[in-house]
């Protein structure tokens, strides 16, 4: 088997492949390639037993896709976006590199006449307030950010090439991940991290937002697996809805808190600051606080137990299983 990764050096693009080179094969098949892109390039995995070929590609120039998919990948997962305070901030640049980007991809595809089953990572952020308490699986799409905006319209997109028969599509709109390792990014949902992964490694984190805000979360170890599970599910199983709302753990940034308390300890949490941010809060008041993720749950896709899960699975895989106390 053939496998593209795009977007292959962020984070969970690095998790990803170091799961499918632990695995050797997916859906039953021997893995015999990983192409690895991204527009700084990857690095590669350390013990492949087949070939990794690494480059750095722009996938918003229209010439890249073609170029990606000139040797036929069997798998294609398209992890590369920019993030939603990114995408927000610079209109051009996120509609360039979120929606435009995945055209070009499916539209490479769709020339280069193979059917791939293509994994393309959403967002609940195609969903807009108001919600009711549970969202379900077929909410309707009304997007409050340019984010949700261009991940709305790259799932109707998917949708539409894969009911043509030029591509095997499969759509996930991802929780918010957490705990995001290494320094914080662009993303206006990066304190949810921040406010775990910060005070983990002796570091104050900043609050932007109060301790009644709800959302629904995932972590790494969580996100490879939904990502691994989609390459492998039976296309019919799916169905001719071929984006779906990913299961996830329902917090309050207050329970969040004391999740981390429950784990590390009051000194820990002590770290947290609390300091409004008008911007960020109206941002994250139009997200999505919960979900039914029904349809996700028959076709096998698991949650994380608990946050606490969450936490310790990131002191796990990132601080060696210690934290500063």
């Amino acid at each position: 088997m053939h496998i593209l990764v795009i977007g292959a050096a962020g984070m969970v693009g690095r998790k990803l492949t170091e799961k499918l080179v632990a695995n050797g094969a997916l859906a039953g098949r021997t893995i015999e390639r990983l192409d690895l892109v991204d527009v700084v390039a990857p690095k590669a995995p350390d013990g492949a037993a087949f070939p990794v070929n690494v480059s750095a590609a722009d996938l918003s120039e229209p010439a890249t896709a073609s170029l990606l998919v000139a040797d036929k990948p069997d798998v294609i997962f398209h992890l590369a976006a920019i993030v939603s305070g990114e995408a927000e901030a610079d209109f051009d640049k996120g509609w360039r590199i979120n929606m435009d980007g995945t055209r070009y991809l499916l539209e490479a595809i769709r020339h280069a006449n193979y059917v791939p089953r293509l994994v393309f990572t959403s967002s609940i952020a195609v969903f807009g307030a108001p919600f009711p308490e549970y969202i379900p699986d077929d909410f309707h799409l009304t997007p409050l950010t340019s984010y949700g905006a261009q991940k709305a319209c790259c799932e109707l997109m998917l949708a539409d090439y894969t009911r043509k028969g030029f591509v095997d599509g499969v759509g996930l709109r991802f929780p918010t991940i957490v705990v995001r390792p290494g320094a914080p990014n662009k993303a206006a949902s990066g304190f949810f991290s921040g406010i775990i992964r910060e005070p983990l490694s002796g570091i104050e984190a900043i609050l932007p937002v109060g301790d009644d805000v709800r959302h629904w979360l995932a972590s790494p170890r969580a996100a490879v697996q939904f990502l691994i599970h989609a390459a492998e599910i039976d296309g019919a199983a799916v169905g001719p809805r071929r984006n779906i709302t990913l299961p996830g753990v329902e917090v309050t940034v207050g329970q969040m808190i004391e999740g981390l308390k429950a784990v590390a300890g009051d000194a820990v949490a002590s770290r947290i600051r609390r300091e409004p941010d008008a911007t960020v809060l109206k941002i994250v008041s139009g997200w999505p606080e919960a979900f039914e993720a029904k349809r996700a749950a028959e076709l096998g896709f698991k949650a994380d137990a608990s946050f606490e899960a969450i936490v310790r699975a990131h002191i796990e895989d990132e601080l060696g299983g210690s934290f500063v106390a």
